[in-house]
Formats: structure tokens, C-alpha cells, sequence
């Protein structure tokens, strides 16, 4: 396995299901592996098995009356006594409601991503995929945003724990990463950077430029808030350039990449206006520089993503594409709507609300203009300034 890519998951990862009708569903981790499966990029070889997060685990991270809280609104009938301390810890309102299972759910979503980075860190693999984790809003004593425990967050503190490596953490997902961020906010050896929607009109309402860290963790918290409605070109010209003047910089020793889909035109809960070419460009980039900077060590998670049928299986898709360097990923570049395997559109269109799209990549060609486009774009240019003016 060394020097290869794995694709970290379990069966338990589809348990964290808050209920039918909330918009974080599991199908959505579902769809994206059969996608891939039925594209022959998921042999055997490259599939590992997760495990539970142990609770020593989850308090690098939690505290411990957290665990206790959630562990005990995970039982079927919790004790009045633990209802009515449930809204205390964020599992009594509708983002993030308390569910049976919930404390074990939670901990393979973890152990999942814990497992990735052992995996990398130990030199099995040089890359790991984790697409059920992400749950990056999960704070130290609070659930957040569809997040129970913070499985990216857990990751860090144990590769910082055993390994000691610097560890850059990017968060590509339209909400801002904020409880990664609040997580490491004062060490200078965990870079965290998040580009999202501005927090002036998005959830969880931070996530500015002068959130840049503090003490010894000053200049460690990088932020790209962009304006709503922002396109492809815009989106991609603020990530690369600061991706990789911040790489160059930290020069980390791991990449923790979370990958949110939700900037996608399509996502309902924003108000983005980027199509599928984002989510095609934007992991090689990562994927680069974690060969230029981390002798190729490379963890990514899943994320947000609320299009479950056009958006999230194909942009995790393409993620996985690009870290086990399938050869489809390079034909997108000169075919970008190579067709999707028929058999999958088959298979999952009777349960499908809408159309299935057809290809891997958008057709731009049906794409609409933004009106503002010149005046999003020079203000996300003025706030990527901002954001590097203190990285050389």
C-alpha cells in the first residue's frame, strides 16, 4: 500500500442520520461511493476499513461533560435530567437535533478520520480519503451546523500528539471552519485556513480577515471570506494564489483538506455561484503541493454539500479521481462532459427528485452570467489582499 491512495470508510458512517428530512443525509456518502464504483475507481486494494474513535480521543478535542451529554442523549428515551441540558450543548434545535446512536455514529465518523491519518502518517498510505468526515463547525463543548463531534479537529490533535508534525488544514467548504479554527487558534504548529461565503449573510458568522489567530498562534488562522454569488474565475484566483503563497510559507509537514461542495450554484443553502470546474481544479492544487511540501502526505474528508443528487457525488467523486491519479481525471481536461456511467443514473434515477445530471463537469455553455460579476470580483480581490498581507 505505500506510496498509494486509500479510501477510508465504513458501514457506520451511514448511522449519522439526524432524520428523513434533514438536508445532511448520509445517501449523499452513499451516492458518491457507488459513483465511484460503478467508474472502477474503488478496487478492493485501495478500500480500508475505519474504526470508533475511543473517548481518550475525543478529549483532545471535547470536553468531557460534552461526551457525557452525548453519550447520554444517544440512548433511546434519555433522562429529563439530560433533555433539559440538551440545548446547552446545541442537540435541541433543528441543525443539529440529538438522535438515537448518535454518540457511536459520531465516534466512526471520527475514528474514520483518525484512521486516515494514521494511515499516512505511519507511511501505509502517502494518500487517505475520508468522505464521511468534515464536521468542521463542532466546537469544544457544543454541537454546531449538523456537527457533533469534530472529526478533522480530532485528527489534528493526534497527528500533533504522536507525530508532532505541522499540520495545514484547508477548508474549502462555503461555511467557514470555525471549529477547527477555535481548536487551534493559539499553536503556531496547526495552520488553519477556510474560503467561504462571507459570514455577513452565512452561517456560522465568522470567519473574517482578522481572525488571525492569537498568542503564539498569531498569523496561524487564515481566512477568505468571498462575496455572495461568486463565480469559478474569481473563487479559483483567490484560492490559488493564496493556497499557495500560505504553503510556501508554513511549509507544513501533513495537508488536512476538508471538501464542502456547497459553493456550487446549485447548493440551497448558500448563495454561491460556482459550477463543477472548482471541484475539479482545486484538488490538484492540493494535491501538488503536498507532493512539493509534505512528501506527498495528504488526508481529505468530506464536508457540507446540500444538492445531494447533482452536486456532492460528483464533486467527491472528483476528489478521489484526483488523489489515486485515475486517468479519468485527466480527460476531463480536455472532455469535460465525459458522460457519467449509465448504469449509475440508472440505478439511482427512480429515486431521484430531479434529473440526474449527465456528465461529470457542467456545461457552461448553459451558464448565466452574474450581473455584478466585475464589482464581486474586485471586492473578493480587495479582501484576498487583506488576507496575505502578512504572508510573504
Amino acid at each position: 500500500m505505500s506510496g498509494s491512495a486509500v479510501f477510508v470508510h465504513h458501514a457506520k458512517d451511514l448511522s449519522y442520520h439526524f432524520h428523513e428530512s434533514h438536508p445532511f443525509h448520509p445517501i449523499r456518502l452513499q451516492l458518491a461511493i457507488d459513483l465511484l464504483s460503478e467508474t472502477g475507481a474503488l478496487p478492493e486494494e485501495l478500500k480500508l476499513s475505519s474504526r470508533e474513535a475511543q473517548e481518550h480521543e475525543l478529549l483532545r478535542v471535547h470536553s468531557v461533560e460534552y461526551v457525557k451529554a452525548v453519550q447520554a442523549l444517544s440512548v433511546p428515551i434519555p433522562t429529563e435530567d439530560w433533555l433539559s441540558k440538551a440545548e446547552q450543548y446545541g442537540l435541541l434545535d433543528e441543525e443539529t437535533p440529538y438522535f438515537t446512536g448518535m454518540h457511536e455514529a459520531s465516534s466512526y465518523i471520527a475514528g474514520g478520520t483518525l484512521t486516515a491519518a494514521e494511515a499516512v502518517m505511519s507511511g501505509a498510505a502517502t494518500h487517505a480519503l475520508h468522505l464521511g468526515g468534515g464536521l468542521h463547525h463542532a466546537l469544544v463543548a457544543k454541537a454546531a451546523g449538523f456537527c457533533v463531534y469534530n472529526d478533522a479537529a480530532v485528527a489534528i490533535a493526534h497527528v500533533r500528539d504522536k507525530y508532532k508534525a505541522r499540520v495545514l488544514y484547508i477548508d474549502t467548504d462555503v461555511h467557514h471552519g470555525d471549529g477547527v479554527q477555535w481548536s487551534f487558534y493559539s499553536d503556531s504548529e496547526v495552520c488553519t485556513y477556510s474560503i467561504h461565503e462571507t459570514g455577513k449573510y452565512l452561517f456560522p458568522g465568522t470567519g473574517f480577515v482578522h481572525e488571525r489567530g492569537e498568542h503564539l498562534g498569531y498569523g496561524c488562522s487564515v481566512n477568505l471570506p468571498l462575496q455572495p454569488y461568486t463565480e469559478d474565475d474569481s473563487w479559483m484566483e483567490c484560492f490559488t494564489e493564496s493556497i499557495h503563497r500560505l504553503t510556501a510559507h508554513f511549509k507544513p509537514d501533513l495537508i488536512i483538506s476538508q471538501h464542502g461542495c456547497d459553493a456550487h450554484a446549485l447548493d440551497p443553502l448558500a448563495h454561491m455561484n460556482c459550477s463543477m470546474a472548482i471541484y475539479h481544479k482545486m484538488p490538484a492544487i492540493i494535491h501538488d503541493l503536498a507532493h512539493q511540501y509534505c512528501e506527498g502526505r495528504w488526508v481529505a474528508v468530506g464536508g457540507g454539500g446540500y444538492d445531494i443528487w447533482k452536486v456532492v457525488p460528483r464533486a467527491w467523486s472528483l476528489l478521489w479521481l484526483e488523489m489515486c491519479d485515475h486517468p479519468l481525471k485527466a480527460k476531463l481536461n480536455t472532455d469535460p462532459l465525459t458522460p457519467l456511467p449509465p448504469k449509475w443514473i440508472e440505478r439511482w434515477q427512480p429515486h431521484a427528485p430531479v434529473p440526474l445530471p449527465a456528465s461529470w463537469l457542467d456545461d457552461l455553455s448553459r451558464w448565466e452570467m452574474i450581473p455584478r460579476r466585475a464589482e464581486i470580483t474586485a471586492k473578493n480581490r480587495d479582501t484576498l489582499a487583506v488576507a496575505l498581507q502578512d504572508i510573504p
